[in-house]
């Protein structure tokens, strides 16, 4: 079963990785003061279909990708019907999505690298553990 996801083109010190996913569709989309990130005007949403064969080397070049040099911490995320990888800056979950209760650990570790809450929103039962 394969993968979709998004990921930030500006996330990415090495945006070659682009090339290693299949991109279904962009979106650009322009940056508020809430993003908490300053240093640009917009970011690029790239919609992204990986296989499954491919998910877990996907997520170890993300985790590599990450770029965190401007002090402010990024994840991207994909899942299918069955898991969810949540991946940082060398650090990756997966999480079997029957056992949702697991997303607070991920949320929670998001939040300690000063990721506003309201963008850990990868699981609907997140707001009750970001209040």
């Amino acid at each position: 079963m394969d993968y979709a996801g998004v990921i930030i083109e500006e996330s990415l010190f090495d945006k070659s990785l682009l090339d290693k996913v299949e991109v279904l569709s962009t979106k650009i989309e322009e940056v508020t003061q809430e993003h908490g990130t300053p240093w640009l005007k917009y970011w690029t949403l790239h919609t992204v279909k990986i296989k499954e064969i491919n998910a877990q080397k996907t997520a170890n070049l993300l985790s590599k990708s990450l770029d965190y040099s401007h002090g402010s911490a990024w994840y991207a995320d994909f899942k299918n019907e069955k898991w969810h990888y949540i991946i940082f800056k060398n650090k990756i979950f997966k999480i079997n999505r029957k056992k949702p209760k697991r997303y607070e650990v991920a949320a929670n570790y998001g939040i300690s690298l000063g990721i506003p809450a309201y963008q850990v929103d990868f699981s609907p039962a997140i707001e009750e553990w970001t209040r």
